[in-house]
């Protein structure tokens, strides 16, 4: 507007007063015209969240209790990609995509059909049992405020010689050790007070704490160094003896300590074995863990290549 009537006043057909007149106009209608915006965005939301709310509260209840009977043993398959994970064995998923980790954990876990446990449906399971026996541990989980024992502890009683072994199997002794009041050290919400490496140790603290009959980890070790994901490879998959874990990571470190490893492409399953028998025989594995750079040699050897 300004700008037209600038043009209007250049060719003289209008005075200078009324250029001003236009300029103090549009600047007064500056303010309501963005409430006005505003206000609109905000009803668009609030519609939405309305919505949101009234179905929530329109579903009806489900007294219907899921009877199938919980697995405690047998292995946990995901019909969709074919992965499997055998009972009281380490496996590690490698794969290219996150997304791709995360949707399989999800099946595996039981938050998307698709899964089989000792051979029945996941879906058929009452939630509340197979939650008892069966955790989804991610990077994203919720850590509430409260002590470092009770964060570590989650629903489980105090114990404090479990904590602290939970906490040594995490690798997460330092996390203990900068705290001044050691186990009673308040943790905010989030663990805001935390680094991002800490936080992640404490989540699978937590994790190992629960001791679950299968433990699913999503890239548990992304945010800590060579050095300290070793030691909590080595003290998890010791800790685990016995129980089933699948864990998915490109981490040579964590691979070459699994029993069987997975090579996954979308959701498909492209080759199973050993981390060794996979860099000797899938060029395509060997390129995911290295980076598209293995060294020479890293076909045929069988040593660590960490």
């Amino acid at each position: 507007m300004v700008w037209l009537a600038a043009r209007l006043a250049a060719e003289g057909a209008i005075s200078v007063g009324q250029l001003v007149a236009v300029f103090g106009y549009a600047a007064v209608l500056v303010v309501p015209v963005s409430f006005l915006i505003e206000g609109a965005v905000d009803i668009s939301r609030a519609l939405v969240a309305g919505r949101r709310v009234t179905d929530f509260l329109s579903l009806q209840r489900n007294d219907e209790v899921r009877k199938a009977a919980l697995p405690t043993d047998g292995d946990l398959i995901d019909s969709v990609s074919g992965v499997a994970a055998p009972a009281g064995m380490f496996t590690a998923i490698a794969t290219a995509r996150q997304a791709d980790a995360v949707a399989l954990v999800d099946r595996l876990g039981g938050f998307r059909p698709g899964a089989l446990w000792n051979g029945q449906s996941i879906d058929e399971v009452d939630p509340t049992r197979l939650r008892e026996h069966l955790l989804v541990a991610d990077n994203d989980a919720d850590l509430f405020a409260g002590s470092l024992a009770d964060v570590v502890a989650g629903r489980h009683p105090v114990n404090e010689s479990e904590v602290r072994q939970a906490l040594h199997i995490a690798a997460a002794d330092d996390v203990l050790q900068s705290l001044s009041d050691g186990l009673t050290s308040r943790i905010d919400s989030g663990g805001g007070n935390l680094s991002g490496g800490q936080r992640q140790r404490v989540r699978l603290a937590r994790a190992v704490l629960s001791d679950p009959t299968v433990l699913l980890a999503v890239d548990p070790t992304s945010a800590v160094d060579a050095a300290t994901e070793a030691s909590i490879v080595k003290r998890l998959a010791r800790a685990r003896q016995g129980r089933t874990t699948v864990v998915t990571s490109t981490s040579a470190l964590i691979l070459a300590e699994a029993d069987q490893v997975h090579l996954l492409a979308g959701d498909r399953l492209v080759a199973s074995g050993t981390h060794t028998t996979l860099l000797r025989d899938e060029p395509a594995y060997a390129a995911l863990v290295f980076r598209g750079e293995a060294p020479k040699g890293a076909g045929a050897a069988g040593d660590d290549p960490s």
